[in-house]
């Protein structure tokens, strides 16, 4: 049974003493859904990918007082009273977040953020909660199952979507990344992706999507993205992304202004595609953008050629990255 269908311990959990947890985890693309339909009892399915950098850290221990610090501590602070009240828990302990996901860029900082800190948790009490259920408990993979998936195994990864019966979307398949492809991420400092209940109100608010449509982007990803990366072929691993990209992209556009959600990003992106870049396209609501290429060597040509053409500003930053093809690190002393 789920610790989530058991009932609380008359006895609340308490944390162990001397116990200290250091956690790692990176941010993770995700590159589109492909049935946003929903007609056979599961609706969204994505495709994603972990990566190496932008990167979290945190380090947890045992403490007389409860004390969040860092880079998003607030609303670290704000997870772990929401988990310490579903969880009735008695002791108190420390958090120091040391490294930083940007927020709402598109990158999955809040999903991975909540897992480290209930993974820190589960740590420090001995609950041994499984990633799925303290992603249910943080409210975390209502609609991707990418960044719960990232978490534990990292790699290229699908997921089938969510059902009626259950919350957190079973993962499918993962693949291992290949060592050599690289992704350049164009990230936009100035407007957050939507979120929150903005990205509620955009889902209520879109009409119905296509049956057919939904049919034609699942075999997208079954025909064409996974043999492909199987067979490292990014010509044709990124023609399944761009059926992804186009169509999603579009159905999105009255909620997020366009096809891509910044119009500097935007521009970057249909340069990308003018130059015969075969994998690109927006991270979930954005405003990050990406570009997958087969080696460091062709990614860094790119990134100059873009620092060139457009006038490097505060604004727009670019970054070469690898993909991450293990889950996150957890060391306990």
């Amino acid at each position: 049974m789920s610790i989530l269908n058991k009932p609380l311990k008359q006895t609340a959990p308490t944390i162990a003493n001397g116990t200290d947890i250091l956690i790692k985890s990176s941010a993770r693309l995700h590159m589109g859904f492909f049935d946003l339909h929903g007609g056979l009892g599961r609706k969204f399915g994505s495709i994603g990918l972990s990566l190496e950098a932008p990167s979290l850290a945190l380090t947890a221990s045992s403490s007389e007082k409860l004390h969040i610090s860092g880079t998003s501590s607030e609303r670290a602070l704000m997870i772990v009273e929401q988990l310490k009240a579903k969880l009735n828990l008695k002791g108190e302990f420390s958090i120091n977040i040391q490294q930083h996901i940007p927020e709402h860029a598109g990158l999955g900082s809040g999903t991975q953020l909540a897992l480290m800190v209930g993974t820190a948790i589960s740590q420090l009490y001995h609950l041994n909660l499984t990633t799925a259920e303290i992603a249910a408990l943080t409210g975390r993979g209502n609609r991707s199952g990418i960044g719960i998936a990232a978490f534990d195994f990292g790699g290229l990864l699908i997921d089938g979507g969510r059902s009626l019966k259950k919350r957190v979307p079973p993962l499918l398949a993962r693949y291992v990344f290949p060592e050599a492809w690289r992704v350049l991420l164009i990230l936009d400092s100035t407007q957050p992706g939507i979120h929150g209940e903005e990205e509620q109100d955009a889902f209520s608010n879109l009409p119905v999507f296509s049956e057919n449509l939904a049919a034609h982007l699942c075999r997208c990803v079954l025909m064409q993205a996974m043999p492909a990366i199987v067979e490292q072929d990014l010509t044709a691993f990124g023609n399944s992304i761009q059926a992804l990209q186009a169509h999603i992209g579009d159905y999105f556009a009255p909620a997020q202004g366009g096809r891509y959600a910044s119009r500097q990003v935007g521009t970057v992106l249909e340069y990308l595609e003018s130059s015969g870049v075969a994998c690109f396209g927006q991270s979930s609501w954005g405003p990050t953008g990406f570009a997958v290429f087969e080696n460091e060597v062709s990614a860094n040509a790119m990134l100059q050629q873009l620092k060139v053409q457009f006038v490097e500003n505060d604004n727009i930053s670019y970054q070469v990255v690898r993909g991450k093809n293990t889950g996150a690190a957890i060391v306990k002393s």
